[in-house]
């Protein structure tokens, strides 16, 4: 392979420096908001998913992830779940899945257990040259010393057309929100800022940032900031 010229090493340059200032203004974004609204209770939060997937034939997949989610500024573990299932890609632009997670989540210092069932659709479409996603979830929840319920999750993503450098650096924005059928209200809203990358022809990497805002008893709301990586090796 021959040397890089400065030319091209600097376009490389320029664009993992284009990627990093756009995490930084939506980062910036969100936090000023934070600040002008005075999320006291906001958490800073580390959440890492890792995954691997298996492409069985040209329209079935199976795929299983790990996810840890670190809360109290960082400082200790309080969430985990193993999901895993099945994907069928009817066309390109639309899929369905099934799955099955169990998650353990610490409250009150005991680890609670919770196993949820959960069917998605996502539906795929292009808008002028942006990529949308739109993936509907509807889980069964089992929990430890709860009432099981039903809820729904709403996810709609936009990914830019830029992708930067070999590793096709992509950002993209989502917002999800979170039905409660029992109380039939939304009480959780997700809004992500991130980028994908295709670091090798086997592993797909996603840096993002999210901040969450859960509506817990007596119509408080809980809200946390996340930086979150997502790892996944596909065969």
């Amino acid at each position: 392979m021959g040397k890089l010229t400065n030319k091209t090493r600097k376009k490389k340059v320029g664009s993992v420096k284009k990627s990093v200032l756009f995490v930084g203004l939506i980062a910036t974004v969100f936090i000023l908001s934070y600040d002008c609204y005075s999320f006291n209770d906001g958490d800073w939060q580390l959440w890492n998913t890792d995954g691997i997937e298996i492409k069985l034939n040209d329209r079935w997949k199976i795929g299983v992830e790990e996810e840890l989610r670190f809360g109290d500024n960082i400082s200790e573990i309080y969430y985990t779940h193993t999901d895993g299932g099945l994907d069928l890609k009817v066309t390109d632009g639309l899929h369905f899945g099934l799955n099955y997670r169990q998650v353990y989540e610490k409250k009150e210092d005991e680890w609670k257990e919770e196993n949820r069932p959960h069917a998605n659709a996502t539906v795929k479409w292009k808008l002028y040259d942006l990529d949308l996603s739109n993936r509907s979830r509807l889980e069964y929840r089992m929990r430890e010393n709860k009432d099981d319920e039903w809820r729904y999750r709403d996810k709609l993503t936009v990914k830019f057309p830029w992708k930067w450098t070999d590793y096709k650096i992509q950002p993209y924005v989502a917002d999800e929100i979170f039905l409660d059928f029992y109380g039939e209200k939304i009480n959780r809203n997700r809004l992500y800022a991130g980028l994908t990358s295709k670091i090798f022809r086997h592993l797909n990497v996603d840096v993002f940032y999210l901040w969450q805002a859960s509506k817990a008893k007596v119509d408080k709301w809980t809200d946390y900031n996340v930086m979150g990586i997502k790892a996944k090796v596909l065969f």
